[in-house]
């Protein structure tokens, strides 16, 4: 291949969400000279799509506390988060929220003029008593709202943007350390090195592994592929949230805020069931127990439509001014793609996934660790990961709502951080030697080959509805056996594809192609680490091990692409200056 254009930076971040924007934004007021990579638009990031709002113990409308919500963190994510990254990220949220606010953030007032807090589910005063109302909004746009601003402030900062640029791999050396990325403008199929002292992986979730998702067409993985292919395995990827009110068929996000105004869920015969299933915290329980108790209702004969196959969400009882007021959103969404105006009639809803509770080890400075035989893990020198694509692990096995807005925040800025103390201990570039992109150079051209006998296309939707049927809400040991075998046979599949005729291809193609790479590598680990699951914890429910397993199962899961071979590793048990909170049964 000709000579590759180069570009050298102290930082480079792979992706404009809001991660990655919190973390430019701090490197970029360190003075650091930082280029942000995203493939598309960074305000068309993913982070746009979140809703409801973004959690911290502000205390505005009933009384709170850190302490509090570090409890329904932990309890949230079935007793698998590491205590000591949940204590960080909850010690850090009202200062980081003020922070936002002071860079610009809308957020949606009380009648005082400071921040209104919503319910969500989850959430408690005092260790699981009555109801916190903990989640900030900007009415239910907040990650819009939130993506908005920091853009902005990173225009102000002078960070670098490659807009629409997709990074094809990881530049490591033989050492170990993380050099940069090699990337293609998508426009022109060109494509660029960028060097860097340190690399930043901030791209997001790989829900759209299904069939009916809330993601946008964007959340393929990239990123957690791209450690894979780097030698990092990957963390509880077993554990993939489904959200329990996307609009029926379709998908789309009805936010958990419906319910934290006071919407409610109910079935054929207009009976409100959450109550049987979590009797103190009713439509606010938990994302995973509400989505399980959906499909029973549904199994059971209980559920609404001709097919019996939804639920329906009502909310006309709040009445039009505060819908219109807090909700305008959702209203929209639910007329245009339900056809149900909210004000006059529910909302049919079910289950969708939604959220990748795995990812990326880090540790709580965003570090990439990986294990090691002898010892404790290490950090890989020079790369970090952020967000959905990275597993701190903070949510455990089931996050919930109003914390992945945090999360992308608290540990943007630590990695920004983090990043800003490296370079100065790390002042010169490492050499880029020619052997250190060969493999990012044979994946580049991995699509330009002629003639095969299967549509890249087709195999991208097979392997969406083979995730839906073996790898959803309620998994057992034949069908996650089942599904290994056809994620196996799709990969062999995608292996023999094409990109039909090459004198007709756009880039967008080939870059279809590169993301169905990605989420095939993401299938099998998802399917691996939940078929060795022998247990049910948070979003993974087994119905053949309907119990959760302290004794065997309180640790977390490693999958490595090599021989899809699976590690484990000890859940950090131990905050950071407070008790720790030891598993117990979890009830809302």
């Amino acid at each position: 291949m000709k000579n590759i254009s180069r570009r050298r930076f102290d930082c480079l971040v792979i992706g404009a969400g809001g991660g990655g924007l919190r973390a430019a934004l701090q490197l970029a007021h360190g003075e650091a000279h930082v280029a942000v990579v995203s493939k598309v638009f960074p305000t068309r990031s993913h982070t746009v799509a979140a809703q409801g709002g973004i959690n911290a113990a502000l205390g505005n409308v009933l009384p709170d506390n850190w302490h509090w919500h570090m409890y329904d963190t932990v309890k949230g994510g079935d007793y698998l988060g590491d205590q000591d990254a949940i204590e960080y990220m909850c010690r850090a949220a009202s200062q980081l929220v003020i922070e936002l606010e002071h860079y610009g953030v809308p957020f949606t007032r009380l009648e005082n003029g400071r921040i209104y807090q919503r319910a969500f589910g989850g959430q408690s005063q005092n260790f699981g008593g009555e109801q916190a109302m903990r989640t900030c909004p900007a009415a239910d746009r907040t990650g819009h709202a939130m993506l908005h601003t920091l853009y902005q402030q990173n225009l102000k900062a002078r960070t670098h943007f490659f807009d629409e640029f997709f990074v094809i791999d990881l530049l490591m050396d033989k050492d170990g350390y993380a050099l940069g990325a090699l990337v293609l403008e998508i426009e022109t199929g060109e494509p660029l090195i960028i060097e860097a002292k340190t690399t930043l992986i901030a791209t997001g979730g790989a829900a759209r592994l299904y069939r009916t998702t809330t993601n946008a067409l964007i959340n393929t993985g990239d990123g957690m592929a791209m450690a894979l292919r780097a030698g990092v395995p990957l963390q509880d990827m077993e554990f993939v949230q489904f959200h329990p009110t996307g609009i029926a068929g379709i998908g789309i996000l009805i936010s958990e805020g419906v319910r934290g105004e006071g919407g409610y869920l109910i079935n054929s015969a207009g009976e409100r069931f959450m109550e049987r299933y979590a009797p103190h915290a009713k439509d606010l329980a938990s994302r995973d127990v509400v989505s399980r108790a959906i499909y029973q209702e549904v199994h059971e004969g209980r559920g609404c439509g001709p097919k019996k196959d939804y639920v329906l969400l009502k909310l006309d009882h709040l009445g039009a001014d505060l819908i219109k007021k807090r909700l305008p959103g959702i209203r929209e969404l639910a007329m245009r793609f339900a056809h149900a105006d909210p004000i006059e009639k529910p909302v049919p809803v079910s289950p969708t996934a939604h959220y990748t509770m795995g990812g990326i080890p880090t540790n709580r400075f965003a570090q990439v660790v990986a294990p090691v035989q002898t010892g404790p893990e290490e950090a890989i020198p020079g790369l970090y990961a952020v967000g959905e694509c990275a597993c701190v692990s903070v949510h455990g096995a089931n996050r919930l709502g109003g914390n992945s807005l945090l999360d992308i925040i608290v540990f943007g800025r630590a990695a920004g951080n983090h990043m800003l103390e490296y370079i100065k201990e790390n002042r010169h570039q490492r050499p880029l030697a020619q052997e250190n992109i060969e493999h990012a150079l044979e994946r580049l051209t991995r699509w330009d080959k002629k003639g095969g006998s299967e549509s890249v296309d087709q195999v991208n939707q097979d392997l969406r509805l083979v995730m839906e049927e073996h790898c959803g809400v309620f998994r057992t040991q034949e069908v996650l056996d089942a599904g290994i075998k056809k994620v196996t046979e799709l990969q062999r599949r995608l292996e023999q594809a094409t990109l039909r005729d090459h004198s007709k291809i756009f880039n967008t193609a080939r870059i279809e192609a590169f993301e169905t790479e990605n989420l095939m590598d993401i299938a099998l680990a998802t399917v691996y680490s939940a078929a060795a699951r022998q247990e049910s914890r948070g979003a993974h429910s087994r119905l053949d091990y309907p119990e959760r397993d302290d004794i065997r199962w309180l640790k977390h899961t490693l999958y490595s692409r090599a021989g899809n071979k699976l590690d484990y590793k000890p859940v950090r048990m131990k905050p950071m200056t407070v008790e720790s909170f030891p598993p117990k049964k979890r009830v809302y």
